[in-house]
Parts: structure tokens; sequence; C-alpha cells
């Protein structure tokens, strides 16, 4: 039987350099048996070489659209909007599964072409949960970019937003450079912020209270929520009461607002910074309804309109935040995939897999026909 072959595509998005295979996963799954194309790429955190020495074969970027059908494609985020039909198996976060903004162009394209999307974010095992996830460093990235966004905001003019940002070569480069903005933002409030991170115990928020605990918020100015304190609904109080609110909450349906405009009209108000993890900006399940618009590393944050009173309220809706540790968040997320990854070569029998596959043909089913005659 010819071995399974692996094509690890490209990135496309704008500045993620993230990878969903690593050269560790890839010298492993080679050991395995499986051979793994690795397409060159200029935004990836690891150099083609480190792929090219643990045995994967390099072949040029964007070059899996036309490789045999029965190849694998692994990728992670959204592929570019185009409208060709998708041939083959795909490994990859779609963000199509929520009723986002276009999902059913972005899924036909499956059915129309007798591809199938195996979506990371849906890859769960026997219990339900996530066999890999980026929500520790997201959760972590999110909250230490508030902290920088809430410092600015205290030293610069409601003109000045706040700049863009790259990725940093390692956790410890971050948090060096939080540490000064909150020493600064400190200094020009006379205190240190205080943070609501709901979702505080999931992977997600757990990384936006070590970020906080790491940049030397004070242990009694984090206040962290769960199901349990958010089980009254929404919205809540002690959001505006804080300066600094981090939604760490992945949901795949709809709960009572934590926030929404009118909860923000308040004389008092403290709250100036949102950052919304989960960054479902166009999900109708989402509890921050507050924004519309998606921001990006080049453009980080996206200011609330309409407030009467109270400081100007800055929102960071990144999706991709892990990308500002794209090294570390690489590691951790890939060799979490790797056991699943390792029974790719018969992932029809594989019950992770297969679990992916009933939910994608569910999905399916509920496309229009408008969307699968294009």
């Amino acid at each position: 039987m010819a071995p399974t072959v692996l094509h690890l595509r490209s990135e496309t998005k704008p500045l993620e350099h993230r990878s969903a295979l690593t050269p560790t996963t890839t010298a492993a799954l080679i050991k395995a048996g499986y051979v793994v194309n690795v397409e060159r790429s200029p935004e990836r955190i690891f150099d083609d070489s480190e792929f090219e020495a643990v045995g994967a074969t390099l072949v040029p970027e964007g070059s899996w659209e036309e490789v045999p059908k029965e190849h694998i494609i692994v990728g992670l985020k959204e592929l570019e909007e185009k409208e060709f039909p998708l041939k083959h198996v795909h490994v990859q976060f779609a963000h199509c599964y929520k009723h986002q903004a276009g999902w059913e162009n972005v899924l036909a394209r499956f059915p129309r072409g007798g591809g199938t999307l195996l979506d990371l974010e849906f890859l769960v095992d026997e219990r339900g949960r996530r066999v890999a996830a980026f929500g520790f460093h997201a959760g972590f990235a999110g909250a230490a970019l508030a902290l920088e966004v809430w410092a600015h905001q205290l030293t610069h003019p409601p003109s000045s937003p706040f700049p863009g940002v790259a990725s940093y070569p390692n956790e410890d480069a971050l948090i060096t450079n939080v540490k000064k903005a909150l020493a600064t933002g400190t200094a020009a409030a006379g205190r240190s912020p205080r943070v609501i991170v709901i979702g505080a115990l999931g992977r997600c928020g757990s990384g936006a209270v070590d970020a906080l605990r790491k940049a030397g918020v004070p242990e009694e100015n984090i206040l962290k929520w769960d199901m349990a304190e958010t089980a009254k609904g929404g919205p809540f109080k002690e959001i505006t009461d804080s300066d600094i609110f981090v939604n760490c909450i992945y949901l795949t349906s709809k709960i009572p607002n934590f926030v929404n405009l009118d909860s923000l009209q308040v004389p008092d108000r403290k709250l100036s910074v949102v950052c919304d993890v989960s960054a479902d900006t166009t999900s109708p399940f989402t509890p921050v309804p507050i924004y519309t618009v998606a921001t990006t590393f080049d453009k980080p944050t996206v200011p609330v309109e309409g407030l009467s009173s109270g400081p100007a309220l800055s929102v960071i809706s990144i999706d991709h935040l892990p990308s500002l540790l794209p090294r570390e968040a690489s590691e951790a997320f890939s060799h979490d995939l790797l056991p699943s990854l390792l029974t790719l070569n018969d992932w029809q029998n594989s019950p992770v897999w297969a679990r992916a596959k009933k939910l994608f043909d569910e999905k399916v089913a509920t496309l229009p026909a408008s969307a699968l005659e294009k």
C-alpha cells in the first residue's frame, strides 16, 4: 500500500506565522511512515530548512491546488475566498460552522468538488473535548495586548490609535514589553488596572490569567469568572466597573449578553478595553455585541461607537491572537494534535476524524441549494 501523503500548505492570511505541523511533529509523522510535503513559506515561523532537515520534501508555495486528490491538505487558517471547487480532504480551521458571514460559500466549495472538511475547531474526543486548541496562547496574547492598549489610552490623546503589532520571538520578549507598558499606565492612572476574565477556568482564560500575573497585575485586581459567576445572566455591572474585560468564552448557542450597548451607557463606567478573544464578530451567538469589525495585527483595535459618557472604549477582536507567539503556540498545538494526525492514514475509521466527518456532513445538509449550484 502506498504511504499516505500529507501536504502542509503555506498560510495566506496576512501576518499568520503559525503552523499546524512543526519540524518536531513532521519528524514523528515521517518516522510513522507518512510522506510529508511542505510548501515553502515566507511567513511561517519555522524556516523551510527546519522541515527539510527532518526529511520533509519542500514544494512550491500554493502547489496544493494541483496535487493528486488522494493527498491530504493540512493547514491552519481559512483558505482564500475563491470560487473553484475543492477536491481534497482538508484539515484546517474553516470558520464556517457557526453561520459566520459568507459561511455558505466557504462550506459549499467542498461538496461541489467532492472534497471533505475536517475542521480542527470541532475535532473532539469521546467526551466532546477538543483534542488540540490554541486557546491558552490566544488568551495569553489577548490579555497582554489589552494591558498595552489600556496603558496607551492613558498616555496618548484619543486621536492617537494603538499602533500595529508584530509577532514576538518568545514569551519573555512579549512580557518584557507588557511590563514596561503596564508601569507607564499605572503611573499615569495612579493605580493598577482591574481586569475581569470570563471563562477563567478554561484553556483560554487560564492563558489570560497567566499573562496578567506575569505582567504584574496584582492578584486582587484579577476577577476570575466562569460558569458559576455568569449563571445568573448578564449584562454584568462588574464588567463596566473594570478597566479591562477579556472574553474567553467559546459559544455554540446563544446566552444572555455579558455586555451590550445599553449596559455601557452608565455614568460611572470604567471599562475602556475589551479583548474578545473568541473574535466571533459576525456570529449570532456572541455575548459581546458591541462591535462589528474584526481587527488585525496592523489595526489591533476598533472603537465602540455611540457612547454618550465615560472613557473611550476600544475592542480587540483579532482572530489569530496566538500568532503573537507563533513558535510556542504552534509547538503546543501540533504536539496535542499529533496523536490524531497519526491516524490520518485510516481517517474514515478513526473515531476522532469520523466525528469531524459526521459534523461536516450535517453542516453540508443545511446548505441552500443555490450555494451548491455555483
